[in-house]
Order: structure tokens, then sequence, then C-alpha cells
């Protein structure tokens, strides 16, 4: 226990303490305020009762204008203790005679009373003012004024203060008794488990284990989860250390697929810089041409030639931008938002016809609900797949493209179908492999990246591609997405 610290008996000795003291002082002081309220009612109860008295024998006096007598019947209440003063006024308010307890006392103030009324009381702190009229014959014939103060109240106080600090002091030794109660039954067991766990800390020991208590009580069920924490801890460190082992093994194995992934972007690159060198071949070739070529040369080769030249730069640029494709759907950050994929495929869709309106496609869109996703990525992987099948469909007169989504086991299918070349089904896997490509460049022209593309844009976003098809019978891309608000 570091120096300073309270021990566990202690800090419930003198909670026991602080929550009697608590409890008592509201107690003390709820039953004062009662007792408060209840004398001043009967102090004006017995005030009312004593200027009745007053009132019916200072009638005669009243009458025949004896004062003495009058006021021989105000001093008996000098008998109230709590009556400082009184006086006996005639109607036209008039002191006919007087009674002061002391002669430092103040004579009551005469006030009216409201009309109708026979007593009337007024309470200013602990002073009480009672006016009583007086009425012979049913007409008054003066007034009773007596004021009092409550000094019964002081003592009923310090009266109350010593049974609460006796009863203080009755909680105090209680609290001492219960202190020493805790200290053997609840705070031993819990210094020996703070130790217990001290030591575990220090010493990374997980096979300590705390002693078990016999009562059944809270202490033993903390002791008992206590000891099944750690074993638990110690399952997970033992878990863990085989875990460090494993992925050591795993290390090694990545870093033998890092070489081969290396090797395999060399024979990617070898491609891409191949790919690559033969347009530019070809364009040196033309340029040759058109540099030795006689000047009389008819225009239409020479035109020919050019447009040759545009072709193979046309096809260089498209292989360009789909390697750039490749790259950003592989390592450019999510920006996710609220995507409308049936609004990207209807303006992909407008623009392949408006860039060959010879073409006889009927676009089949469906309206999807938009997804949680990255637009850009979206709109690439989307154009992707509605060219592709633009362009395998290219030899049929008459075609037809469908995009829309299914529902199946709670989980939303979507899809691109065309009606076109198709493929051989047992070739599918081939279908997202960078530069494969089933049919040659001759029949249906591309750079064999595109798909592959996709196949990444959805993998990021938490989803899958796969294909159905048969040759000449078309092809269908179905897709799915991770459901919206999941995370990277």
């Amino acid at each position: 226990m570091r120096p300073g610290s309270r021990s566990i008996s202690g800090k419930l000795m003198w909670m026991n303490i602080m929550v009697s003291a608590i409890v008592l002082v509201l107690a003390v002081l709820a039953f004062f305020i009662y007792d408060v309220i209840s004398f001043r009612k009967n102090l004006i109860l017995d005030l009312r009762t004593a200027a009745q008295i007053v009132g019916t024998n200072s009638v005669t006096a009243l009458m025949f204008d004896d004062q003495q007598s009058a006021t021989a019947t105000l001093e008996a209440l000098r008998s109230s203790p709590d009556v400082v003063a009184a006086t006996l006024v005639m109607n036209d308010g008039t002191p006919f005679a007087e009674y002061q307890r002391s002669a430092s006392a103040p004579a009551p103030p005469v006030r009216a009373l409201t009309a109708g009324k026979i007593d009337e009381e007024w309470v200013n702190g602990s002073g009480v003012l009672l006016a009583h009229r007086i009425i012979f014959q049913g007409k008054p014939v003066g007034t009773v004024y007596i004021a009092a103060q409550l000094t019964e109240t002081g003592n009923r106080a310090r009266q109350y203060l010593v049974i609460a600090f006796g009863v203080l002091l009755v909680c105090m030794a209680a609290g001492v008794l219960i202190s020493a109660t805790a200290r053997r039954l609840v705070a031993r067991p819990m210094v020996a488990l703070a130790e217990t766990a001290r030591r575990v800390s220090r010493e990374r020991d997980y096979s300590v284990r705390a002693e078990p208590q016999m009562d059944g009580d809270e202490v033993a069920v903390l002791v008992e989860a206590f000891n099944e924490m750690l074993v638990q801890i110690q399952e997970r460190d033992t878990a863990l250390n085989r875990a460090r082992e494993e992925l050591e093994v795993r290390v090694e194995e990545r870093t033998a697929a890092l070489r081969a992934a290396n090797r395999e972007l060399e024979a990617f690159s070898y491609m891409v810089a191949h790919d690559l060198r033969g347009p530019l071949d070809a364009v040196q070739g033309m340029i040759y041409l058109l540099e030795n070529s006689d000047h009389e040369r008819p225009e239409g080769e020479r035109r020919e030639i050019l447009e040759q030249m545009q072709e193979v730069t046309h096809g260089m640029t498209s292989l360009i931008d789909d390697l750039l494709h490749l790259s950003r759907a592989s390592t450019a950050p999510l920006k996710k938002g609220p995507v409308d994929l049936t609004g990207i495929v209807t303006r992909i869709a407008e623009d392949l016809k408006r860039g060959d309106r010879k073409r006889q496609v009927e676009f089949m869109v469906a309206h999807v609900p938009p997804v949680e996703a990255d637009e850009g990525l979206m709109r690439v992987a989307l154009d992707n797949l509605i060219r592709n099948s633009w362009k395998y469909s290219s030899h049929h007169g008459q075609a037809c493209i469908e995009f829309g989504a299914i529902n199946r086991r709670g989980e939303t299918l979507y899809y691109v179908r065309d009606d076109g070349a198709g493929f051989d089904p047992r070739q599918s896997d081939e279908l997202f492999q960078p530069f494969h490509r089933l049919h040659s460049r001759s029949e249906f022209p591309g750079t064999g990246i595109g798909l592959a593309t996709v196949q990444r844009i959805l993998a990021r976003h938490g989803g899958r591609i796969w294909a159905e098809g048969a040759l000449e019978k078309g092809a269908t891309f179905w897709f799915t997405l991770r459901s919206a608000g999941a995370t990277d």
C-alpha cells in the first residue's frame, strides 16, 4: 500500500460514519422543522384561547372604564412564558391597559383586523402577534393584542443537537466495529488479491493464482473471476507465442511469394514493353515511308498511311489508359459515397450509341438502388463491362445488352448480360488475368486488361466477379458489392 493511502476498512468506516451523519442530520432537521411548525401552531392556539379569556374578563372593565381591573386581567398572562407583552385597546384605537413582561419589552403594535374577523395573527420570524376582537351583546367593545416570542424553539434546537451528537458518537463506535469486521472479512482477501495482481504485473507470470475464498460471497466471486481471467490470459499468451511462430513462417512464405511476384512483374513489364514496341516500330516504319516516298505518290496512299498511323497510336493510347486504370484500381484511395449505378450505365450506353449510330443494339437498363462506393472507380468498372459487351456483340446484326440486379439468399447480385460471341466456359478463369485473351486481336481488338481492372476494383469494394457464358450464346458477368456503410 502506498504511503498516505487508506485501507478499504478505513474507507468503509468513514463511509459508514458519513452516511450515518448525513442521515442523522437530515432526520434531526426534518423532526426539528416538524416540531417548530407544530409548536407554532399550538402556541397560536394557546394565545387565541388566552386572548378569548382576557377579552371575556375585560368586558366589565371596558364598560365601566376600570383600567386597574383590566391591567390585573392582563397580568394573568405572566403565567405564559412565551408572552412578552399585551395591550387592551378600545374601539377608537386608544390603548386602555397594557402588560409587559419586562421594561425593555416593547408594546405590541396595534394592527387593524380584517373586516368580519374576530381573531387574526401575524408571524414575523420568531415573533407572533395575535389580535382578538371583544364582542359584547353583538357589538365590538375593544381588541386584545398579545405579542409572543418562540423562545422555546432555541431550547428545543439545543436538545435536538445534543441528541444528534450522542447518536453520532454511537454511529462512530458502530463504524469502528464494522471496520474491524470488514478488515477481517473483506480487506484481508482484497489485499491478498491486490498483492497477487501486483506480482502478476511485475513478473508477467500468468500461472500465479489468488487463494480461493470459501465463504461464497462477492469477494470469493471476485477472486474466482480474477483466477479465470489469469487462465484466459495464460491461454492467450500461449496462443500469441504460437501465432508469433506461425507469423515467422508466414513471413518466410510471403517473402517467397514476393520474389515470385517480382518475377511476374518482370514478365509483366516485358509484355507491356513488347505490346508498346510493336506499335512504335510500325509508326517508325510508316514515318520512314512518308519521308522517302516520292512526293508524286497518290494522295490516297499517303492518307492510308496516315490513317494507319492514327490507328496504331490510338491502340497505344488505349493500352496506356488501360494500364493507368489497372494501376489506379489497385492504389488509389477510396472515396466512398452514394453512387447511382443506373445513371452511370445509362450515360455509357448513350455515348456508345452516339459513337456508332450504325449499330443496332438495344440497351435494357434496370433501376437499382444507389450503393456506397467510389464513384470514379465504379464508373471505370461499369465502362469496361458495358464496352466489353458492346465489342463482343459487334459481329451480330442486332444485339441486346442488359444491366440489372437480383436478390439471392439476402445478397444483391448485379449483372451485365449480352448475346454476343460468348466464350468457352472451361476458360472462364482466364478472363480476369491481365493480357489473357480468349479471342484474337484480329477478331476483337483490345488490350486484355479491362476485366482484370474490373476485378481489382470490385475486390477493393469487398465484392467479387464471375462470368457465365457459351460460344456464340452470349455472356453474363455477375458481381457483388459490400453492403452500404461497410469500411475497408
